[in-house]
């Protein structure tokens, strides 16, 4: 489905890359806001979740894109 692409499977791709894509972007938020994390202990809370929001943005319109 991913190589053909067409149109009635745009829709499904989409929407499954929107929700996988968007659990790894928080998944990697919930890494770098944990306390207990001593490779992040320097990044600030807004630098992580400012990351969090231009990588969801950036990946949405993407999406978009992909659905023409």
């Amino acid at each position: 489905m991913g190589i053909v692409g067409s149109f009635p499977f745009n829709s499904f791709l989409s929407g499954m890359l929107s929700c996988v894509g968007t659990a790894v972007l928080e998944i990697c938020l919930r890494i770098q806001v944990t306390k207990e994390n001593k490779e992040f202990k320097d990044l600030p809370l807004e630098r992580a979740f400012a990351d969090f929001v231009l990588c969801n943005l950036v990946l949405h319109l993407v999406i978009l894109n992909f659905l023409g």
